[in-house]
């Protein structure tokens, strides 16, 4: 039997890398996802990937009137939402003499802001039993010379899912983060063997993540194996921060 049979999903930021490896898994197992992204070439490739049960919406979680929209479209469509990734986000380097109002403001949009407003309409659309599940990162617990911004960022989501998962209790919602460590996504396609290298043997486990195994964790989170489950941190990271 397939663990999400008649479950409806959104996963934000759906269209590529780990995202699009959660959507597809989610789909697997028999939910009805909506995949939201800003570039609709890039969704448009995610359907044709995910290749059923998948819709795609174009949205730019920092616009107030593209998530109401995505989360109108799910209301018109189906019976309520059963399942939230919330996984939209942007990582940019910055050192601290360098660090800029642009570069504060754009991370904190997108990866705060963005995250907050998208959880605020998810819920309202959730009853008994619903999941949320937050990405994160293992950014939020490892200084990282050059991502301060971004990994406060991270901080700053696994700190909000700790208050909202005793907010949403009451209402039979738990609400949990996955956080990755070095994951082999096309982000690395273009990062030379020697950096490479230099993270494999920061890893226990002696290799790069994939996306699949992230995948796997949100859907244990998503699913009912996981229903006494909520305001934890999962990291997916081969041992890294152990």
């Amino acid at each position: 039997m397939l663990k999400l049979e008649g479950k409806v999903a959104v996963v934000t930021g759906g269209n590529s890398g780990i995202e699009l490896a959660v959507a597809r898994r989610l789909a697997d197992e028999g939910a009805y996802v909506f995949i939201a992204g800003r570039r609709q070439t890039q969704l448009d490739e995610a359907v044709r990937a995910i290749g059923g049960r998948v819709e795609a919406v174009q949205c730019d979680v920092t616009k107030a009137s593209d998530l109401d929209r995505l989360f109108d479209t799910v209301k018109g469509k189906s019976r309520g939402l059963d399942i939230l990734v919330a996984a939209s986000g942007i990582s940019e380097f910055a050192t601290l003499d360098t660090t800029t109002d642009e570069h504060f403001d754009r991370l904190f949009s997108v990866n705060v802001r963005g995250l907050v407003f998208t959880v605020q309409r998810a819920v309202e659309q959730m009853t008994n039993g619903s999941s949320i599940v937050l990405i994160g990162s293992i950014a939020a617990s490892v200084g990282n010379p050059g991502f301060g911004t971004y990994s406060a960022t991270k901080a700053a989501v696994q700190s909000y899912a700790r208050s909202w998962s005793k907010e949403l209790a009451g209402r039979g919602i738990r609400i949990n983060v996955v956080s990755p460590g070095p994951i082999d996504t096309p982000m690395f396609d273009n990062v030379s063997d020697e950096v490479r290298r230099t993270l494999t043997n920061l890893i226990p486990m002696n290799r790069l993540g994939t996306p699949e195994e992230v995948a796997n964790t949100a859907l244990f989170l998503a699913s009912s194996d996981s229903t006494f489950v909520t305001g934890a941190e999962l990291r997916v990271d081969g041992g890294m921060t152990a």
